[in-house]
This record gives structure tokens, sequence and C-alpha cells, in this order.
């Protein structure tokens, strides 16, 4: 047996970050390929209601291309007119369907044959939450009975329905959010457009995705199991087997044979990284010799999505603290890092004060060993964001 490569954490640091799209310089006007393109590198943007600064969805491609229209992503992900009243049928440009990827996320429409194991579990009652999975079953009539209704009457939000009126906030779901989960879960139906509130509005899936999807073949769940690895370990660049799963939330028994397939093949090669288990490198992967990135990254970023993967990259120790009481806050309620060259060198809390025309900077935290130079360059970052979110000045602490 031959002895493993050796990549130091310097270098393993560059090969992740060059994998998630921190290369390359950005580019003078961000249009809709080079959006595509980071689609492309990351497949799939994770969403999240949170609009305190900007719905996560939208903040992967700023940090990674600059200030961009998004007006292209909504383009992409609900088609032209997103945020109007939906109606029926598919709509032009749209590329992206909402589904449970990495949680909730956008992704490509190729990426659906890829799911669809997944889907079939739902429809099964063998995936989703508890409390949703009665209705693939005992009271799947009820269930049926909602989708009856939106193939008659055309796309529906939950508050379309009158058993839900009345009823709001996460927690608080009806049987009819409920249903309507367990018919999305299980592919029956699919997200046609987002209201202003960004509520979801439902439709027939055959209405949304084109019909070339979804007459793709249908792969073997082992197959399927393998390309989203591949993806996912495109996608790290260099990464550990619970990574490489967690990137589509797969679980042991479904990653580890497609791991040892994609070795085999030579795809995923083993590395040695001290301190690291089992590491493994894409083929693929580049391997710069320098980052120079400068980036705000959001709490839902795929680069920092797996804390402990944060941690062990860059010994930056980071949690979301929008459910932890106000109190007992270290760094804020939507702290994002700050990249910087290599390295994430600073938090920073921030607010969209939207009827002021203000980005506001709650608090800043800078780590005990940030460059001189990091208070300037954040200080241009957030100018940067705030022109991108159409917001007139900066507000400092």
């Amino acid at each position: 047996m031959t002895d493993l490569e050796r990549i130091g954490l310097p270098q393993a640091r560059r090969i992740a970050l060059a994998a998630q799209g921190f290369a390359a310089r950005h580019p003078a006007q961000p249009g809709p390929a080079r959006l595509r393109r980071v689609l492309d590198s990351l497949h799939l943007f994770q969403i999240d209601s949170v609009n305190v600064l900007s719905r996560a969805h939208y903040l992967p491609a700023f940090s990674r291309i600059g200030a961009y229209d998004r007006a292209d992503l909504d383009r992409l992900a609900w088609g032209i007119g997103a945020g109007a009243k939906a109606g029926a049928g598919r709509v032009r440009g749209r590329k992206l369907f909402e589904y449970w990827a990495h949680e909730a996320s956008l992704l490509p429409f190729e990426t659906h044959p890829l799911l669809r194991w997944r889907m079939a579990q739902a429809d099964r009652g063998e995936a989703g939450w508890t409390r949703m999975r009665d209705y693939a079953r005992e009271r799947r009539p009820e269930a049926m009975a909602l989708l009856d209704r939106i193939r008659l009457d055309g796309p529906l939000a939950t508050s379309d329905f009158e058993a839900h009126r009345g009823q709001s906030g996460w927690w608080e779901w009806s049987d009819t959010k409920r249903a309507l989960e367990w018919l999305f879960w299980a592919g029956h139906i699919t997200t046609a457009t987002r209201r202003g509130n960004f509520e979801r509005v439902y439709d027939l899936t055959e209405r949304v995705i084109p019909g070339e999807v979804l007459s793709l073949p249908t792969p073997a769940d082992a197959d399927a199991y393998r390309a989203l690895i591949e993806k996912a370990a495109a996608a790290h660049g260099i990464a550990t087997g619970a990574e490489l799963r967690d990137y589509f939330r797969l679980s042991p028994e479904q990653a580890a044979p497609a791991i040892r397939a994609l070795a085999e093949d030579g795809i995923l090669v083993p590395v040695d990284i001290p301190g690291w288990r089992h590491a493994w490198l894409h083929r693929d992967a580049r391997r710069p010799r320098r980052i120079e990135a400068r980036a705000l990254l959001a709490p839902f970023d795929p680069l920092i999505w797996a804390r402990d993967r944060t941690e062990r990259l860059f010994g930056f120790h980071y949690r979301i603290e929008i459910y932890v009481p106000a109190e007992k806050r270290r760094h804020g309620y939507y702290v994002l890092p700050f990249l910087l060259g290599d390295s994430l060198v600073a938090r920073v809390d921030l607010k969209a004060d939207r009827q002021a025309g203000r980005l506001i900077v709650q608090s800043t935290h800078f780590e005990p060993d940030a460059p001189g130079h990091a208070g300037e360059a954040l200080a241009e970052e957030l100018e940067r964001m705030a022109g991108w979110l159409g917001l007139a000045s900066v507000q400092r602490p």
C-alpha cells in the first residue's frame, strides 16, 4: 500500500476556498452567466426566511462575484416576474427548483432526478418531520384533496386555504401546512413562486419543472448517492467523509459505498491532513499557492455551514445566535464572518435598515491574529455590501 500524500492545513484551506469559488477576482459587471457559474460550483443555495440583512440565498453569490443583480437570481429561481402573483404554467427563464438538499435549497433542474429517491421515501412516510408522515399513510386522503384543489384552482399558498387562516409562525403549522409540506417533500407539488413576504406558493410539479427534466430516467438509488457525493466533493475540494455526506444530507449507509466507488475510480483520492480523519481530495481540485479573497459570509454559506469544518479549516469557532436570548449572545443576532485572504479574521453583526437606507453595524469582533489592515478591508467590504443592497450609508457603533 502506497503512502498517502500529506497535505498541510494551509494548503487544504486554499484548496477548499478555490473549490468554493474564492480564488477568482470579482468581475467588473457580474451578469447571469457568472451567477450560473457560481451555482454550477456550489450546486445549491440554501434558503432561510430570516431577512434582517438579506434573504440567505442571495448572499453566497455576492460573496463570490460581487454586486450582481438579485433580479437575475429571482429569474433563475422563480422565473421572470418573480414576486408577482403566480400563474399556472412554466415561466420562461427559470432554471432552479426548491427542494430539501442541505436543508431547504434552490437547486438546478438537472439535480431533480438525483433526489427522487428522497421524494419516494417521503411518499412512503419514511422521510420528513414526524408529524408530517401521517399524510403518507392514514391521513393521505386529506393531502390528496389539497392536491386536487391545486390541480383545479392553480397555484396556491397555505394562506389561500380557509382551514389555515388565523395560523401563523414557524412553530404553529396547521394541518393544512403539514399536508402541503408532505406533498412538497414527496414531490407531488413544488414552489411556483414566492410572494412578497416570502410565502411559498405551491403548484403541481409537472406545471413547474420542464417535461424534458421530469422525463429523465430516475437513477438507481446507489447511483444517485454516488452522483451527489461527487458533487459534494467537487464543491468542497477536500473534505472528510462526514462532510461529503452532509452536503446533501445523506446517511452514513448511503454515503459510504458511494465514497468507496468514487475512490476506486480515482475521482476521490485519500490524503493525509494532520488532525483530520479519512480526508478525501477531489482529483480535479485546484491547488492555488495564494488566495486573495475578501468576503462577508452568510451564516448559511456552504463554506462555513459545517461548523466543525469551519473550526478545523480556519481555527474559527462560529455559532449562529438567532435563537439565543439577546442577553446571552456573545457576538450578535445575524453575524457574518469576514474572509480576508485565506483566513477568517472578524465577525460582524449586521442589520439592513431599509426605511432609513442604512446598513447598521451592530457589533464587530476581530480575531486575535487579524492583520493590521483587516479593519480597513472590512470597512470597504461593508460599503460594497451597502451599495449592493441599495443602502446609502453604513452606520457603525
